[in-house]
C-alpha cells in the first residue's frame, strides 16, 4: 500500500487544522533536530497510534525514504486518514517551516557509526600499506561487521556506540 504524499506546505495546513504530525525517525534524531509539536513514534517500536480525534496523521522521517518503504506499517498503525510528507523533515526546513535544533544532543548513533567504521577502514588500509599487509585485516573486520548489520538489522558498533558517556547522557535527557 502506498499513502498518499502531501507537500511541507499542505501538511503544515493539516497540522493548523488539527492533524497530528508523526515523527518516526529514532529518539536520538527526534531529540537532535524536529519539527516543533511533532508526535515522537520511532519505526523501531511502532504500535497503532492513538490521535484523540484527529482526523488526519502526517507521517515524516528525514527525508521520506523510510516513510515510502514502510507504508504499509505506518497505513496499520493510522486509525485515521494518514500521509507521507514529500521529502520528510529537509523538505520542511527547505520550505522555511520551523525546526527546532538541539546542539546539545549528540550526533544521530548510526552517523557516529559511519564517522567510526570508515575511519577504521581508512586506518587499516593506511596501516597495511605502511606498515604491515596484516593490517588489512582491520578494514577486512569492519568491512564485515557492516555486512553483517546490513543483512541482519543487528550493529554491535551501533550498541557500543550507544553505550557511550557523550550518547549515555543523551538518553537520559528530556525530549
Amino acid at each position: 500500500m502506498t499513502l498518499p504524499t502531501i507537500t511541507p506546505q499542505a501538511a503544515k495546513q493539516l497540522i493548523d487544522q488539527g492533524a497530528v504530525l508523526v515523527d518516526i525517525r529514532e529518539l536520538d534524531e527526534h531529540r537532535r533536530e524536529r519539527v516543533p509539536g511533532a508526535r515522537h513514534e520511532a519505526l523501531s517500536r511502532l504500535a497503532p497510534i492513538n490521535v484523540d480525534g484527529a482526523r488526519a496523521i502526517v507521517f515524516h522521517c528525514r527525508s521520506g525514504a523510510r516513510t515510502q518503504a514502510n507504508a504499509q506499517r505506518l497505513a496499520d498503525a493510522a486509525r485515521c486518514d494518514a500521509y507521507i510528507l514529500e521529502g520528510g523533515l529537509e523538505a520542511w526546513k527547505k520550505a522555511g517551516l520551523p525546526v527546532t535544533t538541539d546542539h546539545k544532543q549528540p550526533i544521530e548513533v548510526m552517523r557516529q557509526v559511519q564517522i567510526a567504521a570508515g575511519s577504521l577502514v581508512v586506518i587499516g588500509a593506511v596501516l597495511a600499506l605502511t606498515v604491515s599487509p596484516a593490517f588489512i585485516a582491520l578494514s577486512a573486520f569492519v568491512g564485515a561487521g557492516l555486512v553483517f548489520a546490513g543483512v541482519s538489522g543487528w550493529c554491535g558498533m551501533a550498541k557500543l556506540l550507544a553505550l557511550m558517556p557523550w550518547n549515555r547522557a543523551a538518553r537520559g535527557a528530556a525530549a
